[in-house]
């Protein structure tokens, strides 16, 4: 049986997911005051006042400060690609950072990334 071409099975390895990864890096390390000349980062720092009052107006009770630095940097990653990058959808978006999540932050991160786009999908 020839496998269909048209089922994409995701991995590790994708290229999209490693793009992901990368981007949440630099946000994350940004997060920490350092400046930057990178190109992703400079299409995604215009927005960041934006994209920081959805976050806070999907999470109330977590001022921007409290969140986790690396809670934030996925949050952001996510939303500048809800609002930015509309060709992928949104479900690739959420999965895509909860499994950060997973990977890289606490215990309870994926439950709260998950709740607050979720809470943001709603809204928009």
């Amino acid at each position: 049986m020839i496998p269909d071409r048209h089922i994409v099975v995701k991995t590790a390895q994708d290229p999209r997911h490693q793009h992901r990864i990368v981007l949440m890096q630099r946000l994350f390390t940004y997060s920490f005051g350092n400046q930057t000349d990178d190109k992703e980062l400079t299409d995604i720092l215009p927005h960041l006042s934006l994209i920081d009052d959805m976050i806070q107006t999907a999470a109330p009770e977590w001022p921007i400060e409290k969140i986790a630095k690396i809670d934030l940097a996925i949050l952001r990653q996510a939303v500048f690609e809800m609002t930015e990058h509309k060709n992928t959808p949104v479900k690739v978006v959420i999965d895509e950072a909860i499994e950060l999540a997973k990977s890289y932050g606490n215990p309870n991160s994926a439950k709260f990334i998950n709740g607050v786009l979720g809470t943001l999908v709603t809204s928009l």
